[in-house]
């Protein structure tokens, strides 16, 4: 791994949750086998990049490892990254357990990640941009941007909030309110976490972060504060 000045930001911190401690990774895992349907997840990324089976894809990000594993089964390798050590090593179990051979994990981020191959054909990351302020996921989006290929494809979805709110207060309580409702007390906590100690930013500048990156947006899809975006180089 490359040697860092002292004022590079330390992107293995833990903000919000703490995702170094084990019962937290387990319990990530169980909530989001409750809550994420996979299959629909790749069909909607599938339906916008066409993922082929010659393909390189990066995921940045991982978690817990679903969808690099279900990636896997239609393309030729995917690399998949994530700060977590913890989060690493269970994904890693994860794919010896499903007998995955063309799945590589690496406890490595945006900012860390260096790649020796050949460029990726696609990389993907979902829900964790929003870890790094907005400076650093301008470098962030410029290393994704260098390490595609051309014409490669990138694909963003994370927490955006929009920029034509008037009235944050109530905007942020009603999202809490509902997730409570709908989904129990501690993503209603996460969430709040999330608001008050993470960076997720507003959607002209997100777009903006992209375009300066060197990115031709192509879509934008927006389902409340949850924005994707399809971006090519």
């Amino acid at each position: 791994m490359n040697q860092y000045p002292q004022w590079y930001y330390d992107e293995f911190k833990q903000v919000g949750v703490d995702y170094t401690d084990l019962q937290e990774v387990r319990a990530y895992d169980i909530c989001m086998q409750k809550l994420r349907d996979i299959e629909s997840e790749f069909n909607s990324i599938q339906g916008l990049i066409n993922i082929k089976d010659t393909d390189l894809l990066l995921e940045i990000g991982t978690g817990t490892g679903e969808l690099a594993l279900k990636f896997s089964a239609h393309c030729r390798k995917v690399v998949a990254i994530d700060v977590s050590k913890k989060m690493i090593n269970f994904a890693k179990t994860k794919a010896e357990g499903q007998k995955k051979t063309n799945v590589e994990f690496y406890n490595a981020g945006f900012l860390t990640y260096e790649n020796y191959d050949e460029p990726y054909d696609v990389i993907v990351t979902q829900l964790a941009l929003h870890h790094l302020p907005d400076y650093w996921k301008m470098i962030a989006l410029r290393r994704i941007y260098g390490m595609l290929k051309e014409g490669g494809k990138f694909y963003l979805r994370d927490v955006v909030f929009p920029s034509l709110i008037l009235d944050y207060d109530s905007y942020f309580n009603k999202i809490i309110n509902d997730l409570r409702k709908s989904a129990g007390d501690k993503l209603a906590e996460e969430t709040e976490i999330h608001i008050r100690e993470e960076f997720s930013t507003l959607d002209w500048i997100m777009e903006g972060l992209l375009k300066n990156a060197g990115f031709c947006i192509e879509s934008v899809k927006c389902d409340g504060f949850i924005a994707g975006y399809l971006c090519k180089k």
